[in-house]
């Protein structure tokens, strides 16, 4: 399949930020691939369609929202009646200079040539696109009114991917949750992977994106805690707490301490322990 190349220079008047055009698409197979210098955004606002690229087809159905980066060959089909599409062509200079100033924007205007984000609009978040779109469609064509639609939209959206990277499946809730125990965390990851009932590769990717933290950071925060805690309120020997949280090398449980508290641990229980008899 050939390629035809557009630009931005004979879609956009000078001056003009961007283009807003409402399509229904046809279903005839496109004979060729179009390329652009532009960034360009659409959603399906009813029906299927069907985005075809050079690595193959990607199925969109009604609420889909897609960003497209310049220098990526495309073409959209339709798939059965009216599959409607609000299209949106953005002057690169300006998504450039928005993604300076907001780098949470890159995601979805990404760099030339890289592959299309898809995201899925449900009834109401769609509902709220399309009066959007009716207030920027209506609008001169500038920066101030373009912005005025894509930072509410690029906010939201990356709220959204916030949170849901938060968000704990529940496995792995209900293990942190029991790895609080003494008789868990002594064990070390291998005591919260267990818990898990997952693989540790599968247990330690879905950490690091959703906490940020190794199953084995994450354990030893909680054997420095419950360590610090019987330094103030034990007269328990360090070793016997090393032991006792399942660290048999001082050495290491010194450093892991310091690193968590920025003292040794019997620093740390000069300055916190009160009235606490040590053993002779």
């Amino acid at each position: 399949m050939g390629i035809t190349e557009l630009r931005q220079s004979d879609i956009l008047a000078k001056g003009e930020q961007f283009h807003f055009s409402r399509t229904v698409l046809t279903r005839k197979r496109p004979k060729t691939l179009h390329d652009q210098d532009y960034y360009e955004l659409f959603w399906l606002h009813n029906g299927r369609a069907r985005l075809i690229t050079e690595a193959g087809p990607m199925t969109l159905s009604e609420g889909d929202l897609v960003f497209l980066s310049p220098g990526f060959p495309h073409a959209l089909q339709g798939i059965g009646d009216e599959s409607h599409i609000i299209n949106i062509i953005l002057r690169r200079k300006r998504i450039k200079d928005l993604v300076g100033r907001f780098p949470e924007a890159a995601h979805y205007f990404s760099g030339p040539k890289t592959p299309p984000v898809r995201v899925h609009r449900d009834i109401r978040h769609l509902s709220r696109l399309s009066t959007s779109a009716k207030a920027l469609e209506a609008a001169p064509r500038t920066a101030l009114y373009l912005e005025a639609f894509l930072l509410p939209l690029v906010a939201e959206l990356a709220l959204e991917a916030r949170e849901e990277s938060k968000a704990l499946p529940d496995w792995l809730s209900t293990a942190l949750l029991r790895a609080e125990d003494p008789d868990v965390f002594r064990e070390g990851a291998a005591g919260l992977v267990a818990l898990c009932g997952k693989a540790h590769a599968h247990v330690a990717r879905t950490m690091q994106a959703r906490l940020d933290q190794t199953p084995s950071e994450y354990i030893n925060a909680l054997r420095m805690d419950y360590a610090a805690r019987q330094l103030k309120g034990t007269p328990d020997t360090l070793a016997e707490i090393a032991d006792e949280i399942g660290i048999h090398n001082m050495s290491h449980f010194h450093r892991l301490f310091r690193a968590r508290f920025g003292m040794t641990p019997r620093q740390y229980r000069v300055k916190h322990q009160k009235g606490v008899v040590q053993p002779v």
